[in-house]
């Protein structure tokens, strides 16, 4: 009797660690599913720095796993055999491995993917060793010490980029596609005769790497709002600070500390514009004094594990004039219109259209009045695809899908000949269409310090 009570309670045990088993497999990951099963009527999470156990926020092995398919599948449809990266971002989508911001224009640390194969890393070696203790998502004898020259700084011979060139030659043979073309995004000019002498078809690799990468998934999402959430309140430690005698600088110096006290890993930019120095806009900063009646406006561009933000505000610092609040009135109207449009399914080209033309701000072509007015990407880069403007949407367009992130951009002048409204607004295309995430107030012109 005993026995076979045991036997019974053995089996119902069995039978329940099987179903709980069963119902925690986990899911496959698809390249093509930013999450189906989040409730987007909901707020986007910015869940905060941590990582806890009682509610679900970034899950970084799910987005690990994402990346890679999203990678995979492109690589399959690109007619290419491996995928060769020195673009840091590219590294770190494929790899989930990153040494800090200071590796990227060095274009030494490199990581290969081909057909059918896991990924691999060359990095400096106490990085490579390190990787191998740290990141058990990739396979430890594929991390590699690496090095190609730091730009010609060890040596001009060529030695290093010759054995490396053998080495991913023989990866490539023992992985099955040595006779295939093999893509590389970014390189230094020896590497890639290096590649071509051992008789490999070389190619471009930078499109196909960003065809994968301009879908986010869930976590990626929340990682943008997460950076986006940290600029919001960098924009109110500015407005307090624009005042009459503080300096471009000063605002540039106070947003980098908020940042990095908030948890940033790289401020990448910001720029700081004011006074006569809007019209026409710059692009950078110095060490100008704000005056009373001054417009100005800011980019705050840096990243949150990785993701980065592309987040303009323009304020006037005491009071407005009204050609600053007539300017500032159609850049907005040009952004919402812009807005409105960005749905799943929509082409690019119908966005392009609603922007205005060079014309309309006073520039001769729409190659000089690019990057005023438009969206571009965003994500672990700057700029990513899809990118959407009079200069190239008119002509190639493409087709908007859900998960798609964009910065909005638009730039008005003054008809004083000096101020200008510059606003952006980072937008996420969900399944329903547009959802803003740069949340500072932005609807009408700020006043700084009214008095």
């Amino acid at each position: 009797m005993a026995t076979r009570m045991a036997t019974r309670m053995a089996t119902r045990i069995a039978t329940r660690k099987a179903t709980r088993i069963k119902k925690s497999e986990p899911k496959v990951i698809r390249p093509d599913d930013i999450d189906p099963n989040h409730g987007w009527e909901r707020p986007l999470q910015a869940p905060g720095h941590m990582q806890v156990d009682f509610e679900e926020r970034v899950n970084f092995r799910r987005l690990h796993d994402y990346r890679l398919a999203r990678t995979r599948a492109a690589l399959a449809g690109s007619g290419l055999g491996a995928l060769l990266c020195f673009d840091q971002h590219n590294i770190r989508y494929t790899t989930s491995t990153v040494i800090g911001e200071w590796a990227r224009d060095k274009l030494t640390r490199y990581s290969l993917l081909t057909l059918g194969g896991d990924p691999w890393i060359w990095d400096f070696g106490s990085a490579a060793r390190h990787h191998k203790l740290y990141t058990p998502w990739i396979c430890k004898d594929h991390c590699r010490a690496g090095l190609l020259g730091l730009r010609g700084a060890v040596g001009g011979d060529g030695k290093l980029f010759r054995a490396a060139a053998r080495e991913i030659k023989a990866l490539l043979d023992a992985e099955g596609v040595g006779d295939m073309p093999l893509g590389v995004d970014v390189v230094e000019v020896p590497m890639m005769l290096e590649l071509q002498k051992l008789g490999i078809d070389v190619r471009d690799a930078q499109q196909t790497m960003l065809q994968a990468r301009e879908v986010k998934n869930i976590d990626e999402l929340m990682l943008l709002n997460q950076a986006a959430a940290m600029v919001d309140g960098v924009y109110h430690d500015i407005a307090a600070a624009l005042k009459p005698g503080a300096r471009e600088n000063d605002i540039v110096a106070l947003a980098t500390m908020r940042l990095y006290q908030m948890g940033s890993d790289c401020v990448e930019a910001i720029n700081a514009i004011s006074g006569e120095r809007c019209n026409p806009h710059p692009h950078n900063f110095t060490d100008r004094i704000i005056r009373p009646g001054d417009q100005a406006f800011f980019d705050v561009i840096h990243s949150y594990m990785g993701y980065r933000t592309c987040y303009y505000r323009t304020f006037s610092v005491g009071r407005a004039t009204q050609p600053q609040l007539d300017a500032y009135k159609r850049a907005r109207e040009w952004m919402d219109r812009a807005i409105e449009l960005l749905k799943p399914g929509i082409s690019s080209e119908v966005v392009a259209a609603a922007f205005p033309t060079a014309q309309d701000i006073a520039f001769g072509t729409e190659m000089d009045a690019f990057g005023l007015n438009f969206c571009h990407g965003l994500g672990l880069g700057l700029h990513e695809r899809p990118l959407i403007s009079r200069l190239n949407s008119l002509e190639e367009p493409i087709e908007l899908k859900a998960g798609m992130v964009f910065a909005v951009e638009t730039y008005c002048p003054a008809s004083d000949g000096v101020s200008a409204a510059r606003i952006e607004e980072e937008v996420i295309l969900t399944p329903s269409g547009p959802k803003v995430i740069s949340l500072y107030p932005a609807q009408e012109l700020p006043i700084a310090n009214p008095y």
